[in-house]
């Protein structure tokens, strides 16, 4: 029988004022009055770590009620956003001093306006950060979606961030019922891993172990884009899982209908959290994901399993950094075709 997850990514809305190339989230928004609730949510259980996602979530009023509630249940909650509602970010940074907050970024100023599809997100984005860095906020930092266009962009936000002494993710184009998008594909495979190893050098030569860990990350990622099988296994739906605007429980946010796509239960049609995790339909789900024929590799359900299987990631770790050190060149993985 699994145990209870630790990890979750709550979907408030699919209302999004961007308009990123990379994501038709925008193009099917939610109705607000059918989204999930704080009053939804408490039949949750108590977690070690909380995403909260959209869309964008800070276009949900009762954000702050969600936030609240979820506190009760988890020291430690993070909030995805565009940053385009600056003003009410800040507003929940003041309510929430422990909140943290990420935002996408996906290029410098010019890359970045063209990609989201909104003049002025970068500023606004790159605005927040320093605001949020001023007022005292310690878990702030932004990532970007890497695509065709924007691999090179990405060096220069990893600068951007060890200037601002931010966080900084980084993730790879891919499809799924959340984005509402099918058609991402890297074409232009040689220059995006190019720049992805030269970001994990930049990584291993930095003074923190998080930092090389990210570089293995990463590496994964360089796997992903050329086709190869996942670094390590897939556990969706065992320590994570995803709960839609409506209240469907997802082991990810990779699925596709054109592969698999099953919910385990929905929240609101439930007495018990655990009527839906230790179900016959949640042992299914486990089942399909450990035969899917996705190879995802994303950091919600990347991370749990780099710390499950630590000795793996540790010791390519190990090697690329002593190789580092004496000016030799990172080694591949053995799963990334040549």
């Amino acid at each position: 029988m699994s145990k209870l997850p630790t990890d979750i990514s709550i979907i408030t809305t699919y209302r999004c004022p961007m308009r990123c190339q990379m994501c038709n989230i925008w193009q099917n928004p939610t109705k607000k009055e059918e989204e999930i609730t704080a009053k939804d949510l408490k039949i949750l259980p108590n977690f070690k770590f909380v995403n909260i996602t959209g869309g964008e979530p800070f276009v949900r009023e009762d954000l702050g009620e969600i936030v609240e509630l979820m506190f009760t249940k988890s020291p430690r909650i993070v909030i995805s956003t565009s940053g385009w509602f600056e003003d009410r970010v800040i507003d929940i940074a003041k309510h929430f001093p422990n909140i943290g907050i990420r935002l996408s970024i996906e290029g410098m100023k010019a890359k970045n306006d063209e990609l989201r599809g909104r003049e002025g997100g970068f500023e606004k984005g790159v605005r927040t950060l320093r605001r949020l860095r001023e007022m005292g906020i310690k878990d702030v930092g932004f990532g970007i979606t890497v695509s065709n266009h924007n691999s090179a962009d990405m060096l220069e936000l990893y600068e951007l961030a060890k200037e601002l002494d931010m966080e900084f993710a980084t993730a790879a184009f891919h499809n799924s019922f959340y984005f509402h998008k099918y058609d991402n594909v890297i074409t232009n495979k040689d220059e995006v891993t190019g720049n992805f190893m030269k970001l994990i050098e930049m990584q291993l030569r930095e003074p923190h172990p998080k930092s090389w860990f990210r570089a293995y990350f990463n590496m994964g990622l360089i796997n992903y884009i050329n086709g190869g099988k996942r670094l390590l296994p897939c556990e969706a739906g065992t320590v994570n899982f995803f709960i839609d605007p409506w209240g469907e429980v997802y082991p990810c946010n990779g699925l596709e209908e054109s592969k698999w796509k099953k919910s385990m239960g929905n929240i609101r049609k439930a007495e018990k959290f655990e009527d839906i995790w230790f179900s016959k339909e949640a042992d299914e789900v486990r089942e399909l994901v450990r035969t899917c024929p996705k190879n995802c590799w994303m950091v919600g359900t990347a991370s749990p399993v780099m710390k499950k299987y630590i000795h793996k990631p540790a010791m390519w770790v190990l090697d690329n950094k002593v190789r580092t050190i004496f000016g030799k060149p990172v080694k591949l993985l053995s799963s990334v075709k040549k």
